[in-house]
C-alpha cells in the first residue's frame, strides 16, 4: 500500500488534560525541527490534534518520544504517504480546542467505537442513520455509501444541525465518520448528551477505514480531503487526482483548471465571484513571486500563500 521511500504521513489526536500548554508546545517544537518534521500540531487544555511528515525513521522517533509520556500513551494514529514534503513549515500551535465544536463541557468517549473491518457490516444495517460529520466541500470529493450529508460549512455549524433533523426517538442508532476521528469525538459526545441511546464512531476515521479495508471490499466512494499539499487521496492512501486554489483554498478538479475563470494562484469557479480586485492583484503578485522563486530553485512562502497546513479531523 505503501510507496517504497516515500515520506510519511502520520495524522494524530488524543483527548487527555493538558496543563503544561506552553512547556509542551516547546518541546513538541524542538523534537519536530530536530527530527526535520514538517507539519502542525495543536495543543489544548483537551488534549493534542494533529499531522506531521517525515521520513519513516524520524517519525517513528518522534511517536516513541511522544508516547513516552504516559499521557499520550494511547495516541490515536492514521498513516499515509506522500511522495513529496506536503508541508512547508512546522508548527505547533496552543488553542482553545484540538478541533473547534463550540460546546463546553462535553463527556468525551461516549460512543460505541468501531474497528474499520466492522464498519460496513454496521451501516449496511437498515436501522442505522449514517452522517458525514464534515464540511461540505469534503464530501463533495468522496464519502460512504449512503452517508447522510449536514451541509454544513464548518464543524461549528454541526450542533444546530443535529438539533433541527436528528430525534432520539427517530434515530435510535447513528454511525458517525470522519478524517482522522477528531471530530467524531465531539460530535458523537454531543449527541449522547442530548440523549441518542446508540451513537457509533468510525475508529481512526476514514484515513484507518482506507488504510486497513481492500479496496475490493470498500464501500467508499471517490476520494478524501486532507489537510496538506496532497489536498486529496485515494484508497490506496496515494495522492489523489485533485489540487487546490491558492486563493480561497478549495479543493478543484482538471474540469475547474479548464474554466475561463480559472488563473493558477488568482481564481477559480469556487471563487472568482467573491474576492476583490485588490485581493486579486495581491494573490497575481503573491503567484509571480511564488514563480521567479520556482525559476530560482528556491521555495517561496510569504502571508497567506502557503499551503494549508493545519491538522486533519
Amino acid at each position: 500500500m505503501r510507496e517504497v521511500g516515500a515520506i510519511l504521513v502520520c495524522a494524530m489526536y488524543h483527548f487527555v488534560p493538558v496543563e503544561d500548554r506552553f512547556a509542551l508546545r516547546n518541546r513538541l517544537s524542538r523534537q519536530l525541527r530536530g527530527l526535520g518534521i514538517r507539519g502542525t500540531i495543536l495543543v489544548a487544555h483537551e488534549g493534542i490534534n494533529g499531522t506531521i511528515a517525515g521520513s519513516r525513521e524520524a517519525i517513528t522517533v518522534f511517536m516513541q518520544w511522544l508516547r513516552s509520556d504516559a499521557r499520550f500513551k494511547l495516541l490515536k494514529t492514521s498513516e499515509s504517504t506522500a511522495a513529496e514534503m506536503p508541508f512547508h513549515r512546522t508548527k505547533v500551535k496552543l488553542r482553545r480546542e484540538i478541533v473547534t465544536l463550540g460546546v463546553p463541557n462535553l463527556e468525551l468517549h461516549q460512543a460505541i467505537h468501531v474497528k474499520p473491518a466492522d464498519w460496513n457490516e454496521l451501516i449496511s444495517a437498515p436501522e442505522v442513520t449514517l452522517i458525514d460529520t464534515r464540511n461540505e466541500y469534503e464530501i463533495q470529493i468522496g464519502t460512504f455509501v449512503g452517508a447522510t450529508n449536514p451541509h454544513t460549512s464548518n464543524f461549528r455549524d454541526f450542533p444546530d444541525y443535529a438539533s433541527e433533523h436528528l430525534h432520539p426517538q427517530q434515530h435510535k442508532k447513528i454511525a458517525m465518520f470522519c478524517t482522522g476521528g477528531v471530530r467524531c469525538e465531539k460530535s458523537t459526545a454531543f449527541l449522547k448528551a442530548k440523549g441518542f441511546p446508540m451513537v457509533y464512531h468510525l475508529e481512526g476515521g476514514i484515513l484507518k477505514y482506507l488504510e486497513e479495508v481492500p479496496a475490493a471490499e470498500s464501500l467508499w466512494q471517490g476520494e478524501c480531503f486532507v489537510f496538506d499539499d496532497r489536498v486529496t487521496v485515494n484508497h490506496q492512501l496515494r495522492a489523489g487526482s485533485y489540487t487546490q486554489c491558492h486563493a480561497c483554498r478549495m479543493p478543484i478538479t482538471t474540469q475547474d483548471r479548464q474554466d475561463p475563470t480559472y488563473s493558477q494562484g488568482i481564481s477559480c469557479p469556487h471563487c472568482v465571484n467573491s474576492k476583490s480586485e485588490s485581493s486579486r492583484a495581491r494573490y497575481w503578485e503573491r503567484e509571480k513571486q511564488m514563480q521567479l522563486a520556482e525559476a530560482r530553485g528556491e521555495a517561496h512562502i510569504g502571508g497567506d500563500a502557503q499551503a494549508t497546513t493545519y491538522p486533519s479531523g
